[in-house]
C-alpha cells in the first residue's frame, strides 16, 4: 500500500477487453480511515477476495484525509459512480449518523475497525475493542506487578474503537495499582502524534507506562523514547503489527501488542458484500456484529506471527 494524500483507488480488478462487459461488474469498495501502513494487510485481503470474486470489481479506497468530511463525501461520489456495495472505517462515526443513513438508504453499508451501531449499517466486521483493551490491560497488569502511571495515545479520541479499547483497557487494571492517567489525541497528525509523546516526557516525568492504541502511535513512542534516551525504562503497550512494533516486542522494549486482524476484515467483507448482494443474508447476525478475534504477541510467538503478516502481504 502506498500512502495517499489525494483520492486514490487501488486496481483490484482484471479489466475485461471491452468497456461494456466491464460496466456490467458489480462494485465493491472498501474505505479506510486515513492513509496508513495499517491497511496493508487489508488490501491483502481485498486483493485475495479479489481473485475468488472475478465478477466484481473490488475497490480500496483512501480519503485526502482522515476527517469524517472527506470521507462521507468520498462515499458520495463511490455512489454517483455506480458503487453497489461499501464498508467503511469511519473516523468519525458518532457525527456521521447522517451521512452513514443517507449512503445505506442508497447502497448496502457496512462499518469495520469502528462501528456505527446508531446509523443504518448493516453489520460492523472487525475486532471486539473492548475485548482487545482488556487485552492490552492485561498486558500492563503483567509487566508492571507494582503498579504504574500509563499515559495512553490515540488518532480520534471520539472514535468507537478508541473509546472502547480505552475503556476495556481501564477495566483490565482495576485495582492492579495501575493508572491511565490520561490519553492524548492527535486525529492521525503522525508529527503531533510524535510531539504528544515529547510534550509527556518533558512535562511529566512520573509517567513509567506508555499505550499506543493506533497502530501508528507505538512506533511515534519508540521514536521519542530512543531519542530521550529512555528506551527500556518506561513500559510500552502497543496495539497492532507496524515492523517497528513487532521489532520493538522482539527486543524487548516493549511489553506486547495486541494485534487484529485486518486481512480478515478485507477478504471476509468483500465476500460478505458479495453474497448480500446476491441475496444471501445468512451470514449477518442478529446482532450485527462479527467480530474477528484480537491477539496477544510478545517475545515468545513475535516471530511466527511476523511470518504469517509477511506471506499475507508477499513480502
Amino acid at each position: 500500500m502506498k500512502f495517499a494524500t489525494t483520492f486514490a483507488t487501488l486496481g483490484l480488478s482484471m479489466v475485461l477487453a471491452g468497456g461494456a462487459f466491464a460496466q456490467e461488474k458489480q462494485q465493491l469498495a472498501f474505505v479506510v480511515n486515513a492513509a496508513s501502513d495499517f491497511w496493508k494487510l487489508a488490501e491483502a485481503g481485498v486483493e485475495a477476495a479479489q481473485a475468488e470474486l472475478p465478477e466484481y470489481e473490488l475497490q480500496f479506497r483512501y480519503p485526502a484525509q482522515g476527517t469524517a468530511a472527506l470521507q462521507n463525501a468520498l462515499m458520495d461520489d463511490l455512489v454517483a459512480g455506480g458503487t453497489d456495495a461499501i464498508m467503511i472505517s469511519s473516523a468519525d462515526p458518532k457525527n456521521s449518523i447522517d451521512a452513514f443513513n443517507r449512503i445505506a438508504a442508497q447502497v448496502p453499508l457496512f462499518t469495520t475497525d469502528s462501528d456505527a451501531p446508531q446509523s443504518d449499517r448493516i453489520a460492523y466486521l472487525g475486532s471486539s475493542n473492548t475485548a482487545a483493551g482488556v487485552q492490552a490491560g492485561e498486558i500492563a497488569v503483567k509487566a508492571l506487578p507494582n503498579g504504574g502511571k500509563c499515559m495512553g495515545f490515540v488518532g480520534f479520541l471520539g472514535a468507537d474503537n478508541a473509546i472502547e479499547r480505552i475503556a476495556g483497557f481501564r477495566q483490565a487494571v482495576e485495582g492492579s495499582g495501575i493508572e491511565l492517567v490520561d490519553v492524548r489525541g492527535d486525529d492521525v497528525d503522525f508529527a503531533r502524534a510524535r510531539s504528544n509523546v515529547d510534550d509527556v516526557l518533558a512535562a511529566n516525568p512520573d509517567i513509567d507506562c506508555m499505550v499506543g492504541f493506533y497502530s501508528y502511535n507505538p512506533p511515534k513512542i519508540y521514536e521519542a523514547l530512543q531519542a530521550a534516551g529512555k528506551l527500556g525504562q518506561v513500559t510500552v503497550i502497543a496495539f497492532d503489527e507496524d515492523p517497528v512494533t513487532l521489532g520493538a516486542v522482539r527486543e524487548g522494549s516493549f511489553a506486547g501488542t495486541v494485534v487484529q486482524d485486518p486481512y480478515q476484515w478485507g477478504y471476509q467483507g468483500m465476500h460478505l458484500m458479495a453474497d448480500y448482494l446476491e441475496g444471501d443474508m445468512s451470514k449477518v447476525p442478529a446482532d450485527g456484529l462479527i467480530i474477528v478475534p484480537t491477539q496477544v504477541i510478545d517475545k515468545s510467538n513475535v516471530d511466527e506471527f511476523e511470518a504469517v503478516v509477511k506471506e499475507r502481504i508477499g513480502g
